[in-house]
């Protein structure tokens, strides 16, 4: 081995021992990839409870025209097929979540990398902090008759979360972040569509991103 090959992997190894300590490298790219097909899944299953009883340009009309009495939002809230609506939210953050936790727990000891380390204690705060900001929002809209402002602030908080996040992992998930941030302020400017931007962003974008993060770091 010549003194040049020798000192090129010398660089490298610092390199790589650097950005091990520095950034949290262990994110699994197929946990993306399940968590945008449960999120189609959920979108699936809320089209067949919104949509499709009343059509898809009806339930449009009504989020448009703010044809939903504000008066009886609290009752709205609490109806079934809000209940089930919640649901299937839920049940999609769950799986996501589980699915991510065991995926890049077992990624992390692949890599020799700690899970719960001090970098991802900061993505993880990175993270949470415009997500809990975002969800206390969410919850004030709703209550005041805002039906339609849910998918564009669950996208957009989301997008910035990830923006964020990029500086304590792969520089990839900020691309990520964008495009959804963008997707949350055409959600804004289109109402009525808002369940197809939040499929796109939480299920095709997910996908996406997780089949490039796959193929480019996990193999």
């Amino acid at each position: 081995m010549s003194e040049e090959q020798k000192l090129h992997d010398d660089l490298a190894s610092i390199r790589n021992m650097m950005e091990r300590s520095s950034r949290f490298i262990s994110l699994s790219g197929l946990s993306g990839i399940l968590a945008g097909v449960y999120a189609l899944i959920g979108a699936w299953l809320a089209y067949s409870i919104i949509y499709l009883p009343g059509g898809f340009f009806k339930y449009r009309e009504y989020m448009v025209n703010g044809l939903f009495d504000k008066e009886n939002i609290p009752d709205l809230l609490f109806t079934p097929v809000m209940t089930q609506l919640i649901f299937i939210a839920l049940a999609v953050l769950t799986a996501s979540l589980t699915t991510g936790v065991v995926l890049t727990r077992r990624k992390a000891k692949r890599k020799g990398q700690q899970l719960w380390g001090k970098t991802s204690k900061a993505l993880l705060f990175q993270m949470a902090v415009p997500l809990l900001t975002g969800g206390a929002f969410i919850i004030v809209m709703l209550l005041r008759g805002y039906l339609g402002i849910v998918a564009p602030a669950c996208l957009a908080f989301y997008g910035l979360a990830l923006v964020g996040a990029g500086a304590f992992t792969f520089n990839d998930i900020r691309y990520l972040g964008i495009c959804e941030t963008i997707l949350g302020i055409m959600a804004a400017a289109l109402p009525g569509f808002g369940l197809l931007f939040w499929a796109l962003g939480f299920g095709v974008l997910h996908i996406i991103y997780g089949t490039v993060m796959h193929f480019k770091y996990d193999r």
